[in-house]
């Protein structure tokens, strides 16, 4: 199961099951799909790094807040070269 969580009303918004033999990756967009988002901020763990799933919160109106892992190193350099 994927959740969203309205963190200052202390709810979960939607939830959207998991294909089997799936992941997160494929289900996160879905659920996206669910919610109104424009002006929100979103933040996803790790998992939500993907373009698929920062396009869809773009062209949904949302900003996101999405870590980097040093399992995309490439990814990874060129955010901390734009901030040092």
């Amino acid at each position: 199961m994927v959740s969203t969580w309205a963190s200052a009303n202390r709810v979960v918004l939607a939830q959207v099951k998991t294909a089997e033999k799936s992941n997160e990756i494929t289900a996160i967009p879905r659920l996206l799909d669910l919610l109104h988002i424009r002006g929100c901020i979103v933040t996803i763990d790790a998992v939500g790094c993907q373009k698929a799933i920062v396009a869809k919160n773009d062209e949904k109106g949302a900003d996101n807040i999405i870590p980097v892992n040093d399992n995309q190193a490439t990814l990874l350099a060129a955010v901390s070269e734009h901030f040092d």
